[in-house]
Formats: C-alpha cells, structure tokens, sequence
C-alpha cells in the first residue's frame, strides 16, 4: 500500500473533481483506427476516450470538457472469446427479404472493475455558452449523477456490455494489481480530438486521431492529458456546430457556494 499512497500523493485532485467506480461483466475496447470489420479483439485496459464517454453517460453538457486524470484497475485482466453471429446487411435474399447471419467471435475483457478520478474545465470552443460556465453547478449536478448512476445507460465499448457506476473514495480497498511496481502496455489508442475540443492550431477545424505511451504503477493508470499526446493522426477536416445558445437563455438562480455564502449566478 506504500507504493499506492506515494502515487496518490502525485496525482493531482481538483476543486471540481469526482471520484466513482465503474463495473461491467464485459468489456470490448477496439481501436477505431485499426478495426476495419470482421472479428473483434478488445484492447487490455479501456482507453482515455472510453472512460471518458462512462463519465460522459453520467452527465456531460457542451459547456464543459471532462478530463480523465487517472483510472486504478481493480480487477485481474482477463479475457474471453465468444462465438458471435452478427446479420450481414449487405447480404438479403431478394424473395424471402431474409437477412443472412454470419459467424464471429469477438474477444471480451471479462469482469471489469476501475476506479476513475476526473474533473471538467470549460470548453473555450463555445463562447455561445460562456454565461453557462458556473463551476458548482456543473460539480454539484455531476456528483449527483454520478449517486444516482448516471443519466444514461453505461457501456463497455460496446452496446451489448452494459456497465454500471457508483460513487467512492478513489484508492480505497484492495486492487488486484497493488504489488506489481510497474506494467508497460506500449503505444495505445488514447482517444479523438473532435473540432469542438480543439486545443490547438493544429488540431483546430479537424478531426484528430491521439495516441499514448500506457502504463500501470501498483494498479493505477495515469493518462496523459490530451494535449500532452505526441502521436497524432488527422483524420478529415470538421466544423462546429453552433448550440444557438443566447445569453438571455439562462435565467439567474440563487445557490451556495463553497463557504455557504448565498450568490445570484446565471
């Protein structure tokens, strides 16, 4: 537990962050990049974008862009192949209209337990929704969210793994991988850049493709943040869609903030 508590210590922890755990029977986290159909084979641990679409599920609005500060893998990783038949669309018999099915076997991430740590900053992409930026509103409704087990349904990469998530003390209880000093996983798919979280020239008016070097110390995995990814890849161009959001939108409410004193914010 030393090694957990020295790395708890470096982890950064923000005004605005939440803290839950996430769980599954089954996971598949695929590479976008390289998946170009046929059978599926799930990476070993879920990438940035895939905790970060979980989060997302619980409460998210275009104000906001959720950042993944670090997950701690609670469960042995192990895996599972399963014998799929998935309908060929492209394949109808013209007289009966039936669809034929084809045979897969796709492979799973089997009991699928992480601890995740977060927090939000604002989206400067969207100065239409800058009179929405109110930081204890937003961590007050995510927190509730997150009770209450998110305002959507959770998967696992895919629709068929359903997930599920409940608040807790990010580093509590016993991981299977606290021992273990150091595990590498090389160079993996860490997430998309879409045009409205653009953070920089480069990646501004695009759709970009991130990847990361991953490793686990004593269970926990600390991402990069996005900007901080080396290797990229752009995709296509892509604009924004604006929200049409007017400042006149939001009416002022009254609520508490961090020392109980009564503010008026919109």
């Amino acid at each position: 537990m030393e090694g957990i508590k020295a790395i708890l210590e470096e982890l950064p922890k923000y005004r605005n962050t939440v803290e839950f755990c996430c769980y599954a029977d089954y996971g598949l986290f695929t590479d976008p990049v390289y998946k170009l159909g046929g059978e599926k084979c799930t990476m070993q641990i879920p990438p940035y974008e895939a905790v970060k679409g979980i989060l997302m599920s619980c409460y998210w609005k275009p104000t906001i862009t959720w950042v993944i500060d670090a997950i701690r893998v609670m469960n042995p990783i192990q895996t599972e192949v399963k014998g799929i038949r998935p309908i060929m669309y492209n394949k109808i018999i013209k007289k009966g209209k039936i669809k034929i099915n084809d045979l897969s076997y796709y492979t799973y991430l089997k009991d699928c337990a992480y601890q995740v740590r977060a927090h939000f900053v604002f989206n400067e992409n969207r100065p239409e929704l800058a009179a929405d930026r109110n930081e204890n509103k937003h961590h007050n409704i995510a927190k509730r969210s997150i009770e209450k087990g998110g305002r959507r349904d959770i998967f696992f990469g895919a629709r068929e793994c359903q997930g599920y998530v409940e608040s807790c003390v990010f580093g509590e209880g016993e991981g299977h991988y606290d021992s273990i000093a150091r595990l590498d996983f090389g160079t993996m798919y860490h997430g998309i850049t879409y045009a409205d979280e653009a953070y920089s020239n480069e990646t501004r008016g695009k759709l970009t493709v991130r990847y990361a070097p991953v490793t686990m110390k004593h269970g926990i995995i600390a991402y990069l943040k996005p900007e901080e990814c080396s290797i990229t890849r752009t995709v296509r161009n892509m604009d924004i869609k604006p929200f049409g959001v007017k400042e006149s939108n939001f009416t002022p409410v009254e609520c508490l903030d961090e020392e109980g004193e009564r503010i008026v914010t919109s």
